[in-house]
């Protein structure tokens, strides 16, 4: 089995030779793992990989190729862990959705999150008030709220919550994946603009065989500066979440950013813009960098490129304390408005279907911030978007 999960991982273009594979089977054959899946999973990336930009990519490759892995989450302590298990999933009608109340404020949800916390005393599931599963109560999972906490669990996929209590892990985009279209590439070329400068150190061909021929075949060496770049691009990208539907489009926007411009930064957010971004998705918790930083490290002259659904509730953006997964002392779109202050080149880049934008009106939000300079991730859109950034 373990032969063929070795070229599971060289077909996902992981460089693993036979020396770490055999390096793994000495382990195992030693013992020096339990039973646990878990335990594995740590033992084979540790022994298998060696650079840790292809930690996603067998992550990617360990998940599909040995199916029903749990994932153990670590929920808050004073939870127990039974109350989160779902054992029924409760179908609410249109009619019943539509009845239940929003709580008006994320100060009033996380108050009555608190309350019920202190007033629970056993499990529940199917119900409307206690923190549980498969109900219509605003706190637990698997059920439906229109604004409410998830608590544990998977997401039932409404995207509603308004936070989230959970430990939650993202992965870094790949920017090496194989572009199946050189679509994407040209349209961002657009943006590119070479410049000539700096001292004379590239041959002038055409110039110097017109010269020498003008000269009537003595040479004259015609010299002229060598070509650069002069582009400069900061990509903020939104990672997890309802952006998980979007991984392929994201990652070959990315791939042909990253060859297209030669000075190209990038991070990482969730959602909204907050005082922090990331740079790597393992070690966001650990490794932050200040958005106020990142004014201040990269000039003006930088381009700025939002991509993300902008699909969040409207708290995230507008509120103090808004954001899903913890207490921001200011809201979303204060942050956004520094950036566009000191970037005055920006555009947002949306994968989410322009048809649907509409009907999100957190969208409408991040338009109006963004003074109309949101565009589909669409070669049309890539072209306006290029075409904005340029001017």
């Amino acid at each position: 089995m373990l032969i063929d999960f070795f070229f599971a991982l060289r077909k996902s273009k992981i460089p693993v030779s036979i020396k770490e594979l055999l390096t793994l089977l000495e382990a195992l054959k030693k013992n020096v793992i339990s039973t646990s899946i878990d335990e594995f999973y740590y033992l084979s990336r540790m022994t298998l990989i060696k650079d840790e930009k292809f930690f996603d990519r067998f992550d990617k490759t360990f998940g599909s190729y040995f199916s029903g892995i749990e994932n153990l989450i670590e929920l808050h302590p004073e939870i127990p862990l039974d109350w989160l298990e779902e054992k029924l999933k409760r179908e609410l009608s249109a009619e019943e959705k539509s009845a239940l109340e929003k709580f008006g404020s994320i100060e009033e949800l996380m108050k009555r999150f608190k309350e019920t916390l202190e007033e629970q005393k056993e499990r529940h599931e199917g119900g409307k008030k206690w923190v549980g599963t498969g109900g219509s109560s605003a706190f637990g999972n698997n059920g439906y709220h229109p604004e409410g906490i998830r608590v544990g669990g998977k997401s039932a996929g409404n995207r509603t919550a308004v936070k989230v209590w959970d430990e939650r892990n993202f992965r870094d985009y790949d920017d090496s994946l194989e572009l199946g279209t050189r679509n994407i590439k040209v349209a961002l070329r657009r943006l590119r603009r070479f410049a000539r400068q700096g001292q004379e150190i590239e041959l002038d061909l055409d110039n110097t065989i017109m010269a020498t021929a003008v000269n009537a075949g003595y040479l004259d060496i015609k010299m002229r500066p060598e070509r650069h770049n002069q582009v400069k691009v900061l990509l903020l990208m939104d990672v997890g979440g309802s952006m998980d539907d979007h991984i392929q489009r994201v990652e070959e926007l990315f791939s042909a950013a990253k060859n297209e411009f030669k000075h190209l930064e990038h991070f990482y957010f969730h959602n909204c813009l907050y005082d922090y971004v990331w740079k790597n998705n393992r070690r966001r918790t650990m490794e932050k960098m200040s958005t106020i930083d990142l004014i201040r490290k990269y000039g003006a002259d930088y381009k700025l490129i939002f991509v993300g659904d902008a699909t969040m509730s409207p708290y995230e953006i507008l509120s103090v304390g808004g954001s899903v997964e913890y207490s921001n002392a200011e809201a979303g779109a204060v942050w956004i408005n520094r950036m566009l202050d000191h970037f005055s080149h920006h555009a947002w880049l949306n994968p989410e279907p322009e048809s649907v934008w509409q009907y999100r009106q957190s969208v409408s939000i991040i338009k109006d911030l963004m003074k109309s300079k949101m565009y589909p991730v669409t070669i049309g859109g890539l072209e306006k978007a290029m075409r904005e950034l340029s001017k």
